[in-house]
């Protein structure tokens, strides 16, 4: 992360910007980015349910970290030090 007064890093000939918080600069835009974005899996969410919409979208799948009390994303559950199930396991899925 970069700060306000060094914001930039070049690495592979790649400028880089990483000031923390950059969304908190710009709460009103970066509130109608995030909405625009979330809505239509929330729609999904309300229309189908959580086992259908997972079921329908295997990007909205991809986001379900718990399930049934479960960690099914490997990452959460190594940092908290927890069990991980995968979500096939509690959800038959089949994206092949």
């Amino acid at each position: 992360m970069t700060t306000h007064s060094d914001p930039v890093f070049v690495k592979h000939g790649v400028v880089h910007y990483c000031v923390g918080n950059m969304p908190g600069a710009v709460p009103i835009t970066s509130t109608l980015a995030l909405t625009n974005v979330t809505l239509p899996y929330i729609m999904e969410i309300a229309d189908r349910g959580v086992p259908a919409a997972a079921r329908h979208d295997p990007g909205l799948a991809k986001g379900i970290n718990v399930m049934e009390g479960k960690i099914t994303n490997a990452r959460v559950a190594e940092a908290t030090g927890n069990p991980f199930f995968p979500l096939e396991s509690l959800l038959p899925i089949d994206f092949t």
